[in-house]
């Protein structure tokens, strides 16, 4: 079987930064670090980075309190996810008496700079994203009890009438095209809106790289990554509305050759929380087909 990897699969920067911060603060497994929720959105690097004694507390959306180890022997840190926190959170892990780190994309800090600049000045904030995920939960931090987060048309026609200035945001692993469609709707009742593109750049660059693949002529597309991962779920619906029979694996074990005798070119992408490991095992098996 011919496979086609798209250039984008695999880290993006802010992953690599929070991986990383993790491992600089635990030199090698000389000092435990605790992130507060997955430090990324792929349980296979969790667990590899387990062995470094860097270890995953709390919740997916770092809402509970930590209940961390009182015997620990050595010493100890934490860190804050790549996808952010909200400023009561910060101050709750800062108050724990252990040495603080942050490990935020710093994309997902330019998006919560925004939302804090705005609110601050009066304006609602309408947060285009998955409500449940803990980027927009973080987010949501920053408004001032004036944020409002959207998924669809049926959430837009739901919001409150707004009597002051309004600006519009994404989640930085957000669909491009729909993030523009609902921003123009939202303009339409509001002409002033005030309308902020954060949608990463590693986002769209996969975004683009998919249609890639299938201009390159893949009759499949496999699409590496963690089934919590927002933005690899959203190159595999991408990947589906070209018709195109779509697999979101997590390893190569996920793959059985009786699947893909039908197929004679696979396209493969992976989501931004996809260590490379995993990435290359997936390629060779397919190859083998």
């Amino acid at each position: 079987m011919k496979v086609i990897r798209a250039n984008s699969a695999g880290f993006c920067w802010g992953v690599e930064r929070a991986i990383q911060v993790a491992r600089e603060e635990a030199r090698g497994g000389e000092r435990t670090v605790y992130t507060d929720g997955p430090l990324i959105h792929n349980s296979q690097m969790m667990t590899a980075l387990g062995r470094e004694d860097i270890r995953e507390v709390g919740d997916y959306q770092s809402a509970s309190q930590l209940d961390l180890p009182q015997d620990n022997e050595k010493e100890s840190v934490v860190v804050v996810r790549a996808h952010g926190i909200s400023p009561k959170r910060r101050k709750y892990l800062q108050n724990l008496g252990l040495p603080f780190r942050d490990g935020t994309c710093p994309d997902v800090g330019i998006i919560a700079g925004k939302i804090k600049s705005h609110a601050e000045r009066g304006y609602d904030v309408v947060i285009f994203g998955d409500p449940e995920h803990p980027e927009v939960s973080g987010l949501l931090g920053y408004a001032n009890e004036r944020g409002h987060v959207i998924t669809n048309e049926e959430d837009l026609h739901k919001l409150p009438t707004f009597n002051s200035g309004v600006v519009m945001v994404s989640q930085s692993t957000m669909f491009t095209h729909e993030f523009k469609d609902l921003s123009l709707q939202l303009s339409e009742k509001y002409p002033a809106l005030v309308i902020l593109d954060t949608i990463c750049g590693a986002t769209k660059e996969r975004q683009s790289d998919l249609v890639e693949l299938v201009n390159d002529g893949a009759d499949v597309i496999v699409v590496i990554g963690g089934k919590h991962s927002a933005n690899t779920r959203k190159l595999a619906k991408l990947a589906a509305s070209y018709d195109k029979p779509t697999f979101h694996i997590e390893t190569a074990d996920d793959i059985e050759k009786e699947t893909f005798q039908s197929f004679k070119c696979a396209g493969v992408t992976a989501g931004a929380s996809t260590p490379e490991f995993i990435i290359r095992s997936v390629c060779e098996k397919l190859k083998t087909f």
